[in-house]
């Protein structure tokens, strides 16, 4: 897992000044809080003292967090430790009593972390996508993409969308991202037989190559961005995959099955994948994934340094 790479791990909404939230980023425990100007903080959730999670902790007033165990408390932007109870408040710590901090960015509704303290910052992202949700599911990362690259239908609907198995285009780099269009039918009855070479709306799939992260655009048939959303899946600790998500309708939906999406839920990740239809699932559009991603990371890199090419 790069440390450069953000990772969208919550949802703006899902981070307060009332109390922890805990995320993983892989097999690394993250505590999330927002201090007392209403920044969004992160540290390794990990108390140096005894190792207990500072997720079971509280906020302070100062905007700092206090681990619930022995009552140690650390400064949210360097990690410090900035208090011991019963000890001097004037009291200088050594720097080694520190809790890992992450870098921190948040916009277009999403809290993102990166591994690297020091990491600029991503690119400013001003989408609107009021409609949101969490998943939380027991399929690894690599594993779900494979599997929304493959059959969209095992990890999401979109609503009266019926997702078909054929593609417009293969799986291919775009702008540094994995790209695919999928044809897609309304889910209303079709007659005589359900199967039509008419495919009035397709599916287009972007994904980030390290995170996973992906946007989704569904299109009429002249191109007209019928829905939009945002998939963010993380690797979480035992193999657990949290995806959180964003979205939005467009305004400009004309065919009558489109303005239907509009009522009820739009949208839905789902928390369970069909274990028996994921098993029979033969590789399609995913068999090139993993030569595309690396690739594109390799060249993202840059060429190896004299000392790196030496070892």
């Amino acid at each position: 897992m790069t440390e450069a790479a953000w990772w969208a791990v919550a949802r703006s909404e899902e981070i307060s000044a009332d109390k922890p939230h805990n995320v993983d980023i892989g097999d690394q425990p993250v505590v999330l809080w927002r201090d007392d100007k209403k920044v969004v903080r992160a540290l390794e959730d990990r108390c140096p003292h005894r190792r207990a999670p500072l997720s079971l902790g509280c906020i302070l007033g100062n905007g700092a967090i206090q681990c619930g165990y022995h009552g140690w408390t650390y400064d949210g932007a360097s990690g410090q430790l900035i208090d011991i109870p019963n000890l001097k408040s004037d009291r200088k710590f050594p720097p080694v009593y520190k809790a890992r901090p992450f870098a921190v960015h948040e916009d277009a509704g999403f809290v993102r972390v990166c591994l690297d303290a020091k990491a600029a910052a991503p690119a400013p992202d001003d989408r609107v996508l009021p409609l949101s949700g969490t998943s939380i599911v027991a399929l690894d990362h690599e594993h779900w993409i494979a599997a929304l690259f493959d059959d969209p239908s095992l990890v999401l609907s979109i609503k009266g969308v019926r997702f078909s198995p054929y593609l417009l285009t293969e799986l291919s780099e775009q702008q540094g991202k994995l790209v695919l269009e999928r044809s897609c039918q309304w889910a209303s009855p079709h007659w005589p037989a359900p199967f039509t070479s008419d495919f009035p709306i397709s599916l287009r799939i972007a994904t980030d190559p390290v995170t996973g992260e992906t946007d989704l655009t569904l299109l009429d048939d002249e191109f007209r961005a019928l829905f939009r959303a945002v998939l963010a899946p993380v690797p979480a600790a035992r193999g657990v995959t949290q995806v959180r998500w964003r979205a939005a309708l467009s305004p400009g939906r004309h065919h009558l099955m489109a303005k239907a999406m509009g009522i009820g839920t739009p949208f839905r990740v789902f928390d369970h994948v069909d274990g028996a239809a994921l098993r029979v699932l033969k590789p399609s559009a995913s068999i090139h994934a993993s030569d595309l991603r690396e690739s594109i990371v390799t060249r993202k890199s840059g060429p190896p340094t004299a000392q790196e090419a030496a070892a």
